[in-house]
């Protein structure tokens, strides 16, 4: 028997790039018992599966210290909401903080540039005593490397002890070597003017650099909590209170944490259902657009289940709790959405391996730039132009961009998707619906309705219709038979008056007899009109027939000896399948149907969709067979189900799609789910996952070619051509573009929208 692992999310503090997060998972995955460990910059968690018998959470935040890093301690029993709540003020006062430090670096680099920019004017010159300056300027640029840039250079301390390098160390070596050179400039300004080289000082380089980073992270920090917009808006769904019947009738407002499971719960028009629950008295038309994306309300009644956080429109009603907390359907999707945000995508492993290597390459590239300028440029500007260009490519190459490209695309598409009814379960299933080619439907309750339909009512010549359908309504009403079922539906959804029946029988296997009005009523299949020696008339038979051949069940009424007509009943098609269907089409995919059916229903079925190949008599056990037929087929297969029997054909598959209205073991193996029995859900998800994918690739793009470009222009690789150089302020400003830019592209996805087949 293999151990059973558990799953701990931990929330990180101090990371300040995806190098960051590199050397948290890294030290994570080094601890004994850690099974996998995966650090997400972007949404500032880690989520760690370990064996109990050889990790605790104890160790595992000492990993993360250990790494130089630091773990936001939460209470146990913290709702989602409260935990939220305490997310956002934390990063709230992160964000104040490194506002302040931003201003406080910009206002000194302000009066530091002016002050630098003095040896331009020489007029101005011979007025100031140049050592005197450069010690003021010395003076303002120290609040600015130990309060404002402080952090980089503990961030590049601790890399440097756990002999790794990360894009704090870039600006730190960058801006520290810049300050270094001025400080010798200033405190020793002979040496240089011994060898011929003027004490040139660099702190406006210092300040400037730090305040533009500053700048990017403060634009970065703010564009990352809109990233998370959807969790909030989820959290803000909940009810606050609920309004309890107590022990002799007493209804009182209480808060919404004291609810407690079997509670009786009134829910009034207009309010939001607190909790979710059983229906046990009442009826209502509950609005449930905040789960599936259904903008329709749905008929809820006595029986039916309840959500928490949807809203009873018309009616009152009242139901038991049956979940409460962290069980809610609410709080499992918040859960999922907050651990498909913390998932990796396929995609980011090309990130992740050029970032490793990517930092200790540039350091490399910097050292280079500075040997060979030092060499090669003119004696009295060698050493200046050889720190200049040593700083820029260090600051330039700062890959910052590269490691938000990935996760923030994915964080606002998982959010946008729950907002829409589709719930990812994590990234690895978003890039596999990009890659889909063939989805694979299961017909029952997937194309069609999963439940039986009256679609044709044919009284025999000489029968009255209203008063048939009076007569088979009362029958049926006291049958519990789905076919019965149907049968009242369909009187119920003409408004068929109701009129009684009496002595009701149930003949098993072939249908029911009673008396309605004085006359005696038989409503089943044709052994049952035969043993009651009825025969068909002729046009009756042509009925029966032309039903059949559409693979129809067919319901035979007789009244009072005679036979007065048939009913056709069969498993509908939804109204949206043949138009989601087509879409799918047009996005280049090929829809393929399953069903145990015999092919005469298979057939008629697929041609109402337009599907043109279809597998029939499939057996619930070879269903996943079917999926790898079609991936030998070199295909990439989502299928689509909602049942139990759909459940190992939903793991097989390259990704499972489950409906809602199925069953949790379907849900479990899928890893899409699809909170509307609708197909509708399907085109979502697909489109939304190209979308997303087309975002991350746009992202990486922006982050390689920047990178690539910007680091030989850095390097000065265009002076003896064009005369250009690029100035290391310039280069902070690019790089604190780099992050803003990816991060504006991938928060485009916001504005996502379902295409309506």
């Amino acid at each position: 028997m293999e151990p059973t692992t558990r799953t701990e999310t931990l929330d990180i503090e101090g990371m300040t790039c995806a190098s960051c997060a590199a050397f948290v998972e890294k030290s994570l995955t080094r601890t004994p018992g850690v099974q996998r460990a995966v650090v997400n910059f972007a949404t500032e968690k880690a989520t760690v599966d370990y064996l109990p018998a050889q990790a605790t959470p104890a160790t595992l935040k000492q990993a993360v210290v250990m790494a130089g890093y630091g773990v936001t301690e939460r209470a146990p029993d913290t709702s989602a909401a409260d935990r939220q709540a305490e997310i956002d003020q934390q990063k709230a006062l992160a964000y104040q903080k490194l506002k302040r430090r931003f201003w406080v670096a910009t206002a000194l680099a302000i009066v530091i540039m002016p002050l630098s920019m003095l040896m331009l004017w020489p007029a101005l010159m011979a007025r100031v005593n140049m050592q005197w300056l450069n010690y003021g300027l010395l003076l303002l640029t120290l609040p600015v490397l130990l309060y404002s840039g402080r952090e980089f250079y503990t961030s590049a301390w601790n890399g440097f002890k756990h002999r790794a390098a990360n894009m704090d160390t870039l600006i730190a070596v960058g801006t520290g070597a810049a300050f270094l050179y001025s400080l010798a400039a200033t405190v020793v300004p002979g040496w240089f003017m011994r060898r011929g080289i003027m004490p040139e000082v660099y702190y406006d380089t210092t300040a400037t650099i730090i305040a533009l980073i500053l700048l990017g992270k403060v634009l970065e920090l703010r564009a990352k909590t809109q990233t998370s917009a959807a969790i909030k808006a989820l959290m803000g769904l909940q009810a606050k209170t609920a309004r309890v019947v107590r022990p002799g009738g007493q209804e009182v407002d209480v808060p919404i944490e004291q609810v407690q499971l079997n509670d009786i719960i009134v829910v009034r028009p207009g309010e939001k259902v607190a909790t979710d629950g059983i229906i046990e008295a009442g009826h209502s038309a509950v609005d449930e657009a905040m789960l599936t994306g259904e903008s329709l309300p749905v008929e809820k009644k006595e029986g039916d289940p309840v959500f928490g956080a949807t809203l009873n429109k018309t009616g009152s009603f009242r139901f038991r709790v049956t979940k409460v907390g962290a069980d809610t359907m609410l709080s499992q999707i918040v859960k999922l959405v907050e651990d498909a945000q913390g998932s990796r995508a396929p995609i980011q492993r090309l990130a992740d391996k050029v970032s490793a290597i990517f930092v200790p390459t540039v350091v490399v590239i910097a050292i280079l730039t500075f040997v060979l300028w030092f060499d090669l440029a003119p004696v009295e500007a060698r050493l200046p132009l050889a720190l200049v260009n040593f700083v820029a490519v260090l600051i330039i190459a700062c890959p910052c961009a590269l490691g938000l490209a990935t996760p923030t695309a994915i964080m606002v598409s998982t959010g946008k998707g729950a907002e829409h009814g589709v719930l990812i379960r994590n990234a690895e299933a978003l890039e596999k619906a990009y890659q889909v080619n063939t989805v694979l439907l299961d017909k029952t309750g997937t194309i069609t309705r999963g439940e039986p339909a009256v679609t044709d009512f044919s009284p025999a010549d000489g029968q009255d219709a209203s008063q048939l359908l009076q007569a088979v309504a009362a029958v049926e009403r006291q049958s519990e038979h789905p076919l019965a079922e149907a049968v009242v539906r369909f009187a119920d959804a003409r408004h068929t008056p109701l009129v009684a029946a009496s002595g009701f029988r149930a003949v098993e296997g072939k249908g029911a007899q009673a008396t309605v009005n004085g006359q005696p009523v038989l409503i089943g299949n044709l052994r049952l009109l035969e043993e009651a020696g009825i025969s068909l008339p002729p046009a009756v038979r042509r009925q029966a027939e032309a039903l059949l051949a559409q693979a129809k069940t067919v319901l035979y009424v007789a009244v009072a000896g005679q036979a007065a007509g048939v009913i056709g009943v069969a498993d509908t098609v939804r109204d949206t399948s043949r138009a989601a269907i087509q879409r799918l089409q047009a996005l280049g995919i090929e829809v393929v149907m399953m069903t145990g059916d015999n092919p005469q229903t298979a057939t008629q079925v697929a041609a109402q969709v337009g599907i043109k190949r279809y597998f029939a008599e499939v057996l619930p056990q070879d269903k996943a067979g079917k999926v790898k037929e079609l991936q030998a087929e070199g295909r990439t297969v989502a299928m689509v189900g909602d049942g139990i029997n759909d459940a190992p054909a939903l793991a097989q598959a390259d990704i499972g799609l489950a409906m809602g209205g199925g069953t949790d073991v379907a849900m479990e193996a899928a890893g899409i789910t699809l909170m509307r029995s609708d197909l509708q859900g399907v085109v979502t998800a697909i489109d939304l996952s190209r979308q997303t994918i087309r975002t991350i690739k746009q992202n990486l793009f922006f982050a390689f070619i920047y990178n690539t470009l910007g680091i030989p222009v850095a390097a000065g690789l265009l002076y003896p051509v064009f005369g250009w150089l690029l100035s290391p302020m310039l280069a902070a400003a690019a790089m604190a573009l780099s992050s803003v830019s990816v991060l504006t592209n991938s928060l485009r996805l916001r504005g996502f929208t379902p295409v309506k087949s």
